[in-house]
C-alpha cells in the first residue's frame, strides 16, 4: 500500500470532546470519526485494525471447530418476547416499526435468533454438539455514551453459541472457549486477567469475564497473587459488605481496575426451555437443549489495547493489531530518481515477502512523516534518503524499543520478519 493511496486523516491538536487517551488518540491519529452520540466511523486505518483483530479471532474459534455464520441486525419482537426478555431488558433495546407496524428490535445481542435457528435446525442429539459464531455489528442504546468505543451505542462484537444434549458437554464446551480466549488476548499482546462475574441479563448460572487491566478502566476487580479473582459487584453479592473486607484482607486480594473485553457464560436451558428448542435423546426422550454464549468486544479492544500502548507522541501498537508491519519513508523521493527507484525496489521486495508495508510516497518533510507515523503506533519505520542509498543501508526506528540504527539493505527484511 502506497501512502498517496491511501487516506491519513491525523490531527494535529487533540480533541476537546475527549476524556480517555485511547479516545483522545483514536481521533488524533485518524482511526475514527464521531457521527454523533455514540456512533462512529471507522476510517482506513481503524478498518485495517478491526480486521487484524478479527482474523486472530477468526483463527481461535475454527481451531476449537466453530463455524462462522451471519444473522439479521433486526431481530423479530415476537421472539424476544417468548424469551421473556421483551419486557425485562429495558430502554437499552431499540425498538422499532416496520411499514406494516410489526415491532422489532436491533439486536444488542442474538440468543434468542440462534435459538430459533437451532431449534428449526436440529432435533436429535446426534447433530450435536454444534458451535457457531459470527462478528457483526450491535446496538444497544446506551443512556450516556462515552469514553469513544469504550461505551458506544453501535459496536462491533464476536458472539458465539453453543449447543448441547447434556451439561457435562456443556461444561467441556466452555473450558474450550475460555482456553481460546486465553490463546486471543495472549496473541493480541494485551496484559489481561479472567474473574468470576455476574451474569446480568444475558442469564445463566455461571460466567466469567476477560479484562484488560488498565486505571481507566470501568470494572472493579479483586484478584489474588496468581491474578486470578472475581468482580467487585460479584464479590458483594457473593460475601457481603462486611465479610468482603475481611476475605480481601485475610487474603491480601489487590484492587485493581478493568476493561471488559470478553464474557463467557453457561445458559443452561434458561432460552431453550422458553423456547421450546427440544432434541430427542439416545433414550428417546425429548429435552431443552443445553446453551453457552461466549462474546468478545472487537471494538473496545481497539481502545483496550491503546489503554495499555501509547505515550507522549502517540500509540505504541502490539505487532498483531498494528495496521502496518512497517512504514517505509522516502525523502525527497519525488524529487531525486535514485532515492525514488531504491525505495521502490525495497518496497516490491516487502510486498513479495508478504510484510504488510505502507510506502510513505507523499511530498512532505520527513518530520511530519515520522509524527504520522508515530502517532499512528506503526511498530517499525524504515528511512531511505540520499545518505542511505549511498551506502546502501536503511534506517530503522523500533516504535517498541524506541531505537534507532542503519541496517544493511540485503538484511533488513530478515529484521523486518523477526
Amino acid at each position: 500500500m502506497k501512502a498517496s493511496h491511501f487516506p491519513i486523516f491525523t490531527l494535529k491538536d487533540i480533541p476537546s470532546e475527549a476524556d480517555l487517551v485511547s479516545h483522545k488518540l483514536m481521533i488524533k491519529s485518524g482511526i475514527v470519526r464521531q457521527l454523533s452520540s455514540g456512533l462512529y466511523t471507522w476510517l482506513p486505518l481503524g478498518h485495517r485494525i478491526l480486521e487484524k483483530i478479527k482474523k486472530v479471532i477468526r483463527e481461535e474459534m475454527n481451531a476449537i471447530g466453530s463455524s462462522e455464520i451471519t444473522m439479521p441486525l433486526i431481530q423479530p419482537a415476537e421472539l424476544w418476547k417468548e424469551s421473556g426478555r421483551w419486557d425485562e431488558y429495558g430502554p437499552e433495546l431499540l425498538r422499532i416499526y416496520d411499514r406494516h407496524k410489526r415491532e422489532y428490535c436491533f439486536g444488542p445481542t442474538f440468543e434468542e435468533v440462534i435459538t430459533d435457528l437451532i431449534r428449526k435446525e436440529v432435533s436429535s442429539y446426534k447433530q450435536l454438539p454444534i458451535n457457531l459464531f459470527q462478528i457483526s455489528t450491535k446496538f444497544r442504546d446506551e443512556i450516556r455514551p462515552r469514553f469513544g468505543v469504550m461505551r458506544a451505542r453501535e459496536f462491533v462484537m464476536k458472539d458465539s453459541y453453543s449447543f448441547h444434549s447434556n451439561e457435562q458437554c456443556l461444561n467441556d464446551t466452555y473450558k474450550n472457549y475460555s482456553a481460546a480466549y486465553e490463546k486471543i488476548f495472549k496473541r493480541l499482546m494485551l496484559n489481561f486477567t479472567i474473574v468470576e462475574a455476574d451474569s446480568g441479563n444475558i442469564g445463566g448460572n455461571e460466567s466469567h469475564e476477560f479484562h484488560v487491566i488498565a486505571d481507566t478502566g470501568e470494572d472493579d476487580l479483586l484478584l489474588d497473587k496468581s491474578l486470578q479473582g472475581m468482580n467487585f459487584e460479584i464479590a458483594k453479592t457473593k460475601f457481603g459488605e462486611t465479610d468482603l473486607q475481611k476475605i480481601i484482607k485475610e487474603n491480601n486480594l489487590k484492587h485493581v481496575k478493568g476493561i471488559e473485553v470478553g464474557h463467557i457464560f453457561k445458559l443452561g436451558d434458561k432460552y431453550s426451555s422458553k423456547m421450546k428448542a427440544e432434541i430427542t435423546t439416545k433414550e428417546s426422550k425429548n429435552i431443552s437443549l443445553f446453551m453457552g454464549c461466549y462474546g468478545i468486544g472487537v471494538s473496545r479492544i481497539v481502545a483496550a489495547a491503546i489503554e495499555q500502548n501509547n505515550d507522549e507522541r502517540g500509540i505504541i501498537w502490539p505487532s498483531s493489531i498494528s495496521p502496518f508491519d512497517v512504514a517505509l519513508i522516502e525523502i525527497d523521493g519525488h524529487k531525486e530518481k535514485s532515492i525514488r527507484d531504491f525505495t521502490s525496489k525495497v518496497y516490491k521486495k516487502m510486498k513479495e515477502l508478504n510484510i504488510d508495508v505502507i510506502y510513505d510516497d507523499r511530498e512532505s518533510k520527513l518530520g511530519n512523516k515520522l509524527n504520522d507515523w508515530e502517532l499512528m503506533g506503526i511498530p517499525k519505520v524504515l528511512i531511505i534518503g540520499s545518505k542511505e542509498v549511498k551506502n546502501n543501508v536503511l534506517t530503522l526506528k523500533d516504535r517498541m524499543k524506541d531505537t534507532k540504527t542503519e541496517i544493511n539493505a540485503d538484511e533488513v527484511y530478515s529484521q523486518i520478519l523477526k
